[in-house]
């Protein structure tokens, strides 16, 4: 092993069920009336394996969030994707700040000179202007609005 590769953080290691449950529910769930029995089946397994397993991830926080995803959009509300400029020793505070709107989706940090993004969901459009005049207020500092233009579906995995 180079002195390079040793030193680079590993992830979580991962059962065989473990490994097998995050990656098909990757895929998502199908619409039956008994989807996680259905998954089940799929991977030769039992309900309460699948369940358990899937709880213990989040317990353990290697998933921090298992549910449906809306397209509020669609719903009638608004969503946007929004980026501040926030200085590196400021960063988890603003974003304990930002996270704490029930409107944030998720919030990243990137390498660029916005650094931090996030998404906001809202119950009606006209809501996303007064979210983000709250967070500029909260925070005090700028938050670039970016609503979507175009629509893309990657159907991103990441196998385990």
């Amino acid at each position: 092993m180079s002195a390079m590769t040793e030193n680079l953080p590993t992830g979580p290691e991962f059962t065989e069920v473990e490994r097998a449950v995050i990656n098909r529910l990757q895929t998502g769930l199908p619409l039956v009336h008994s989807p996680y029995a259905a998954v089940a089946g799929e991977l030769g397994m039992a309900e309460e394996v699948v369940l358990n397993t899937l709880q213990e991830l989040l317990d353990r926080n290697i998933l921090r969030r298992f549910g449906p995803m809306f397209h509020a959009g669609e719903m009638g509300g608004g969503l946007t994707l929004a980026a501040m400029r926030v200085p590196q020793q400021d960063f988890d505070r603003m974003a304990a700040k930002v996270n704490a709107f029930e409107e944030v989706a998720h919030n990243y940090r990137r390498e660029h000179e916005l650094n931090m993004w996030f998404v906001l969901a809202t119950e009606a459009p006209d809501d996303i202007a007064r979210v983000i005049a709250a967070i500029e207020s909260a925070t005090g500092y700028r938050v670039y609005n970016m609503p979507k233009e175009e629509e893309f579906h990657v159907h991103l995995h990441f196998p385990v």
